[in-house]
């Protein structure tokens, strides 16, 4: 028998009345009704309720003290009966209590609404707010959801291998967190930002399917989605594999997943593939949440000629709405407020009227040829709203964000739906204008489509075999197919302003690799912390995370980051300035 308990709080039932248990737990709750105290005992399993007939017995005892306490089942009186719980109707008459650590000191918020506080005090206590039955549940229910993804890769016949933690700084993407070597003076490993080139290595070694739950380090700024420095993702590569293999397989894993652990009406296999040109002329991003109808036309071609200077020379976009042209006037001007908190001038619109006549605040500006043609490039009908989105550079961005904000605004998203899209045929580089060169538009290694010829190309109409899966305009995975020949490798690079001693420097291992026979292989990473957000309707990420830091990168329980010791500065070489 266990020296603390025979018996977890949440298990004791009617069955078990007459037997004499042990328990052990947090005090939850004390009540003195009249005379009669009854006390609240809480694991993680539950809570059960004890009372005694010895009053004396509970001295002492204060809220959220550890407990060891010893009694016999007993059936509760029929006024007590509290069907909600598990245990409701039965109590243990406690003959021994030892109070295991004393709660001492007075606690900073209420355990049963500690999400009601400050983020910041919940992350200082968060041991405290981790108590709470709400919040535990959510740990509980990533416990389970990663069991599950474990085990349905090891079913597909993946094999879970680990990679380095300590590896190799790298010159492409996200900022790196670096450690200091104490016994290489001025060198320095880097925490992965992804396992990357550690699984195309093992590729190139001859395995055929490896996944590992892999912890992932960046130095990225927080976002509602995304958790400052450090995250988890359920990594996987194949051998001899193409863009279909995997997303075959990645919607096999997803599906199931989404379908045991939520009730929500999920997108079926195979999950809808757009283009990312398609996507950003559609929904102006490539995340779009395909719950929301609405959609982006592009108007410019109608206004070449217009005098009306906003729409003179631009691109201009058109989101049609229907059957809202009777909203009140305060309602439009919210709309407005909110595309000028975009940093957008104002946004203009049209009403259509029953007759197909314009009214509003554009209509004066237009011809009769430009209303006939935005009629049939809108599809208008009587009732419906044009809004024009006009920008010299960024009208597509700013009509996707428009396009958010008027789906939320007339409340157009199924919230009991999960609608997954892939988004291929990603562009291979993109144009920065701050460094006035070709960078690598997502993973610097994936293989580009037609990729002999890719020198005589521009760099901006090189496609890639890069996708995402993107759910309810999250971005849940990014995939690609990896190269594996050597001479486009260094031609994507050279387009990036890296020649050949650049690639043997900064990726030497894996350059040398590719002497050796490299087998066609491709592979995705599913962000875990994110679909656990999805799976359970949180607005942050923080909520599906154990411990997780502050938007600023701060860990306000541990008091990180901290300072070090001049010893310790020494051992690694460092002075700080």
């Amino acid at each position: 028998m266990n020296k603390y308990r025979t018996h977890f709080c949440g298990d004791l039932t009617l069955n078990d009345i007459g037997s004499v248990v042990k328990i052990a737990g947090w005090v939850e709750n004390i009540r003195d009704h009249g005379g009669v105290i009854f006390v609240d005992i809480r694991d993680q399993y539950g809570t059960v309720q004890i009372v005694s007939n010895d009053n004396a017995i509970f001295d002492n005892v204060t809220r959220e003290s550890t407990v060891c306490v010893t009694g016999k089942v007993i059936k509760r009186d029929e006024e007590l009966i509290n069907k909600k719980i598990k245990t409701g109707y039965i109590e243990i008459l406690t003959s021994k209590l030892e109070i295991l650590s004393a709660c001492s000191n007075v606690l900073p918020f209420e355990i049963k609404t500690s999400s009601d506080n400050s983020l910041e005090v919940r992350l200082k206590y968060r041991y405290l707010d981790m108590r709470n039955k709400k919040v535990k549940d959510k740990i509980m229910f990533r416990a389970d959801v990663v069991k599950y993804l474990r085990d349905k890769t090891n079913s597909l016949n993946f094999t879970e291998i680990t990679t380095p933690i300590l590896t190799a700084s790298s010159p492409e993407g996200a900022r790196d967190f670096v450690v200091p070597s104490r016994k290489f003076h001025g060198k320095f490993y880097a925490l992965p930002q992804a396992p990357q080139l550690f699984k195309q290595l093992l590729m190139i070694a001859g395995f055929d399917r490896y996944f590992q739950i892999a912890p992932c380090f960046r130095d990225e700024d927080a976002r509602s989605d995304r958790i400052y420095g450090e995250f988890y993702q359920l990594d996987l590569e194949m051998s001899f594999a193409t863009e279909d293999d995997v997303c075959k397989v990645t919607e096999d894993i997803l599906y199931s997943t989404f379908s045991k652990f939520s009730d929500k009406l999920i997108s079926s296999k195979p999950f809808k593939r757009i283009s990312y040109k398609d996507s950003m002329l559609k929904y102006g991003t490539d995340k779009p949440d395909l719950r929301n109808p609405l959609y982006i036309v592009d108007l410019t071609n109608i206004f070449v000629k217009t005098s009306f200077k906003p729409f003179k020379d631009v691109v201009v976009k058109g989101i049609k709405v229907p059957c809202i042209a009777d909203k009140s006037n305060s309602w439009f001007n919210e709309v407005v407020d909110y595309a000028k908190s975009i940093n957008m001038p104002g946004i203009g619109y049209i009403m259509v009227n029953d007759d197909m006549t314009f009214r509003g605040p554009i209509d004066k500006f237009l011809t009769e040829v430009e209303r006939d043609e935005l009629i049939k490039a809108a599809e208008l009908k009587a009732n419906s709203v044009l809004f024009f989105i006009a920008d010299k550079c960024k009208a597509p961005n700013l009509a996707g964000l428009m396009r958010i904000e008027l789906g939320r605004k007339l409340n157009l998203l199924d919230k009991n739906r999960f609608d997954i899209c892939i988004i291929n045929d990603f562009p291979m580089f993109e144009y920065d204008d701050e460094s006035e060169k070709y960078i690598f538009m997502h993973n610097p290694f994936s293989l580009p489509k037609d990729g002999k010829d890719i020198i005589s190309k521009k760099p901006t109409d090189i496609i890639a075999y890069q996708f995402d899966f993107v759910c309810n305009g999250v971005e849940l995975l990014s995939g690609a197919v990896r190269n594996h020949d050597l001479k486009i490798m260094r031609d994507c690079f050279k387009i990036a302003g890296y020649d050949e001693e650049d690639l043997k420097e900064k990726f030497g291992s894996f350059y040398n690799a590719f002497n050796y026979g490299v087998p066609p292989h491709a592979g995705m990473a599913i962000g875990i912390d994110r679909m656990l957000m999805l799976l359970k309707g949180e607005d942050n990420i923080r909520e599906t995370i154990a411990f997780p830091m502050t938007s600023g990168g701060q860990d306000l329980m541990m008091g990180s980051p901290t300072t070090v010791n001049e010893t310790q500065l020494k051992d690694v070489h460092i002075k700080i300035r």
